[in-house]
């Protein structure tokens, strides 16, 4: 059995994979398939070490990328896409997977268009509320589209779709509430605020953060993962907004959190501050935190925007818009939440409502599927 994950750009299409290849090896051992060869075909491995921990080999396949906006680069490669689709159809003929599974970005292109060539069963994800061009194109070509939202059936073939919701790795999705205020140093008597900018950070939302942050230690403790870029500047800059503060013990700032990192500040959060990409709110409802999603404005097919008000529609997260978001509001928004204790709790509930148990594992079980009746 061969099956090939296409798809990349971005942790938001990277990690989902990673959590189907976790359910797949499982289905493996649970079903004694006695071969199972798993392949990752994109223009970079984005992160070695997850690949080798689940026995999935890397194969270089060059994309080119559509920009929204005028640039000599698109022109490139344009130039480029062809040749990365004869290198996916030669990669993957050497291969001859069962099944290709897609994750979307356009470096699933190539792949997904040479799929479809070799006749190879294509099963596409779609995280957003509103499809990217790359899920947009694969989808013409799948057996089967998973979709996050509900939404975004209205962009696809129904007879084609099916509502699984957000991908989460399996060691995400539940916080760590033993031990944790004694770990991070926290008071279990403080409510607690974990702020996440991403891996690469979100400036908007330190600023924000950094514009309030001398009154909000003296009524909130703060996690706040800054993303690697901004560490620095945010770091020195707390440091001397707070250096006569006799709460400045209460804010704790970190560039990167791994995945433990996460589960325990999840597990000591009353409420979390986040954008609004479609696997950071899976976690948030996974965690079961009331949540301000601050989207990205003029992100890619405004998707973030709609994820957002998609997610607040079911009541457990409040929006601020990037134009609306000032300090004062800001700052009215974490009170109303935290100080209410009615407000936090519908909230809490209403994230139940988000939460796919089996989103990895359904996708899983139809690549075996499609991969047996393939290969017969």
């Amino acid at each position: 059995m061969k099956i090939v994950f296409a798809g990349g750009g971005s942790g938001g299409h990277f990690y989902p994979l990673i959590a189907v290849a976790s359910e797949l090896r499982k289905i493996q051992q649970e079903k004694k398939i006695v071969e199972m060869n798993l392949f990752y075909l994109s223009h970079t491995p984005y992160e070695q070490k997850l690949l080798d921990d689940h026995s999935i080999s890397f194969i270089k396949v060059p994309a080119g990328k559509l920009r929204r906006y005028l640039s000599f680069e698109n022109i490139i490669d344009m130039i480029k896409l062809p040749f990365a689709v004869i290198i996916a159809f030669f990669k993957l003929l050497s291969i001859y997977p069962d099944v290709v599974f897609s994750k979307g970005g356009f470096p699933s292109v190539p792949v997904v268009f040479a799929a479809k060539l070799l006749n190879i069963p294509i099963i596409v994800h779609e995280s957003d509320t509103r499809p990217g061009r790359a899920n947009m194109f694969g989808a013409r070509f799948a057996q089967k589209i998973a979709l996050s939202f509900p939404e975004a059936v209205s962009y696809f073939d129904e007879s084609k779709t099916a509502l699984v919701g957000h991908i989460i790795r399996e060691e995400l999705q539940h916080p760590v509430t033993e031990g944790v205020y004694e770990y991070l140093k926290l008071d279990p008597t403080i409510p607690t605020i974990f702020v996440i900018g991403g891996s690469q950070g979100a400036k908007i939302i330190n600023e924000a953060i950094l514009n309030i942050i001398t009154s909000l230690v003296d009524s909130y403790q703060i996690i706040h993962q800054t993303g690697v870029q901004h560490f620095e500047d945010v770091k020195s800059n707390t440091e001397f907004l707070l250096q006569d503060s006799k709460n400045k013990q209460r804010y704790q700032v970190f560039p990167y959190l791994n995945a433990l990192a996460m589960r325990m500040a999840a597990g000591s959060a009353s409420l979390v501050i986040s954008r609004a990409g479609a696997s950071s709110i899976g976690e948030i409802a996974w965690w079961g935190v009331p949540s301000i999603l601050i989207p990205i404005t003029n992100s890619n097919g405004d998707h973030q925007r709609n994820n957002a008000f998609s997610y607040a529609s079911t009541g457990a997260a409040s929006v601020i818009e990037e134009k609306n978001l000032t300090p004062e509001i800001l700052r009215q928004e974490i009170d109303r939440i935290t100080k209410d204790f009615s407000v936090a709790e519908e909230m809490r509930k209403a994230t139940e409502k988000s939460r796919f148990p089996n989103a990895a594992k359904t996708i899983a079980d139809e690549l075996v599927s499609i991969a047996f009746t393939h290969e017969q």
